[in-house]
């Protein structure tokens, strides 16, 4: 709910500001501008600041980018991800459920097989959302009912694929406006991890966990979260087999990406380099289903820490050493060129950004349908320069922010 429902986006910024006890020198010296512009954006005297400069003063200030929005909320809520057409039988299949009946669970092999075709289609299909939304009511209904039926070692089993479809269920749900239903499915992601007593179940779900806090602004828990697992983990890493290896080679990642996005630049790269070495370990071709984590990804990761950091020339130049269509997930490979955008937005080269969105469109329409960096990005880029604004309008028509 809105604490502070009257106020002005200028009102709202000196509020928290003063609550977390910066001067306007202080919060301006840490987003590049003056305290003149903090005073003249606190008494509304200029327009509030855009996409870029919003996530820079809500990092500083360690709130969320909604909570300074206000009176901007109209325009947050076309920036926002609709909601998918499958999103309400997705729910339902979330909030039902299973018990004792006289129905056979299905094998367990069978069970894996529609799992696994199901991450293919994530990975494969440019309409990977709507592919996810028809195979994920009934994957979820099976998977329960298995995990209820079964007992013993097939039941820990079954339990371990309830954890991976909750995990599949997360990125069906990523950037849609079901914030309880994402907490809900990473919880019972994690109890059902839990309950199976398997490494890589917990691992996932662990990696899961971490990025809703983060979304959630709350970094100290992501971090947590994520550095205990490292932890609990790293000597059957060290011992398992390559798909346990990737995965606390992703958790190192996302302890990277955590530590970017609270500012913390040394620690943010140090764990990316240790994801790096974890990568280097792994067979050229390898690619994890659940986390993209491969030797492939480190590239686009580093761009993703580098704009994290607000450092987009870094980042532009991360991106100009590693080829995008590497990335064999096309939904992967447009979250990238999402984060290649931001850079070049973030530089001021609004050209490179718009071309940047136009591919990621081409990879995965239904991955920057629903991002919003991206949607921002492309509804700024329409009163842009003559020479982005036809693509930019073309792009905005495409993902809907325009008819």
């Amino acid at each position: 709910m809105d604490s502070l429902p009257e106020l002005t986006f200028g009102q709202r910024l000196k509020v928290y500001r003063e609550r977390s006890g910066k001067t306007r020198a202080v919060l301006g010296g840490l987003v590049g501008r003056s305290a003149e512009w903090v005073k003249a954006v606190e008494t509304d005297r200029i327009l509030p600041p855009r996409i870029h400069m919003l996530d820079r003063i809500a990092r500083a200030l360690k709130v969320e980018v909604s909570a300074l929005a206000g009176e901007l909320g109209a325009r947050s809520a076309v920036v926002n991800g609709p909601e998918h057409p499958a999103l309400p039988s997705v729910r339902d299949a979330v909030n039902r459920f299973a018990l004792s009946d006289d129905v056979s669970p299905e094998p367990l092999t069978s069970l894996r097989d529609r799992l696994a075709m199901a991450w293919r289609a994530r990975h494969q299909a440019s309409d990977h959302r709507t592919v996810l939304g028809g195979l994920l009511p009934g994957v979820l209904r099976d998977v329960q009912r298995a995990a209820l039926a079964y007992e013993g070692a097939e039941r820990r089993q079954a339990q371990a694929l309830l954890a991976e479809t909750f995990g599949l269920t997360q990125m069906f749900l990523a950037y849609q406006p079901a914030a309880e239903l994402l907490w809900r499915v990473a919880d019972r992601a994690m109890v059902a991890a839990q309950e199976s007593g398997d490494p890589e179940a917990v691992a996932c779900a662990g990696w899961f966990l971490c990025q809703v806090h983060r979304d959630a602004g709350d970094w100290d828990s992501a971090m947590s979260v994520t550095v205990d697992l490292l932890s609990a983990l790293e000597s059957r890493a060290a011992d398992g087999n390559m798909n346990l290896l990737a995965l606390w080679g992703a958790l190192n990642f996302e302890a990277a990406y955590t530590a970017a996005r609270a500012g913390e630049e040394g620690r943010a790269w140090r764990y990316w380099d240790r994801a790096d070495q974890v990568a280097q370990r792994l067979p050229t071709g390898f690619y994890q289903p659940q986390t993209s984590f491969s030797q492939v990804i480190m590239g686009a990761h580093a761009v993703t820490v580098a704009v994290e950091l607000q450092k987009s020339g870094e980042a532009v130049r991360q991106a100009r050493r590693h080829d995008s269509a590497a990335i064999p997930s096309r939904p992967r490979r447009a979250r990238h060129l999402i984060e290649v955008a931001r850079a070049h937005y973030g530089k001021d080269d609004k050209e490179a950004a718009v071309m940047t969105l136009r591919q990621a469109y081409g990879s995965a329409p239904e991955t920057i349908r629903f991002n919003g960096y991206a949607r921002q990005i492309t509804l700024d880029l329409l009163d842009g320069p003559r020479s982005t604004r036809d693509d930019a309008r073309d792009l905005a028509v495409k993902v809907g922010l325009l008819s």
